[in-house]
């Protein structure tokens, strides 16, 4: 796997952005969760708009105007050697709220199809979880669907323990909980 880092969304990047979009549509047609960890992205009309949107939700003084009562920060995950956007991830500065305390949880992550299968989800969750710590996080709920295994193997590899499954809206989720280490 080659290195990755976690930045936040820029113009420099809305080709990519878009291209990344293009794929997951494409690719992941059939998946309720295509866009996991993505916002607005499958319905936003433009990389800009979407860009923008990032920027509404970091603060709590904004984010409502991006339609959400929890700030969040964006990150693109980012090929060190060829500057290709490979992934996605959020995270929320909390999870105050019904549906992020019992199945939405921290974050959330999408990584491009092309690049899947390489270890860059893995990277990206121990990446964020570093994001978490300096937002004063000291512990992050992670959820997936009992069928996505790769999700799973992600979250455990990041130091996630189990703690039950539960059913929402007939979906069953597993959720995680991730100690945040000094």
């Amino acid at each position: 796997m080659e290195q990755i880092e976690l930045i936040k969304p820029g113009m420099e990047y809305a080709d990519d952005i878009w291209d990344f979009r293009q794929e997951i549509l494409d690719c992941d047609a059939e998946s309720e969760d295509q866009f996991a960890g993505c916002i607005s992205l499958d319905v936003s009309v433009s990389a800009e708009e979407w860009i923008k949107m990032c920027e509404l939700r970091m603060s709590e003084e904004t984010c409502v105007k991006a339609g959400t009562s929890v700030p969040s920060n964006m990150y693109l995950a980012v090929r060190k050697n060829d500057n290709r956007v490979i992934g996605i991830i959020d995270l929320r500065h909390h999870i105050n709220h019904p549906i992020l305390g019992t199945w939405g949880g921290h974050c959330g992550y999408s990584v491009r199809p092309s690049e899947r299968g390489k270890g860059y989800a893995r990277e990206m969750l121990r990446l964020n979880i570093r994001n978490a710590k300096a937002l004063g996080i000291s512990k992050l709920l992670i959820t997936c669907d009992v069928k996505n295994m790769a999700s799973e193997k992600t979250i455990l590899a990041n130091g996630g323990v189990y703690e039950e499954t539960i059913e929402v809206d007939g979906c069953k989720m597993k959720r995680f909980w991730i100690e945040v280490n000094d």
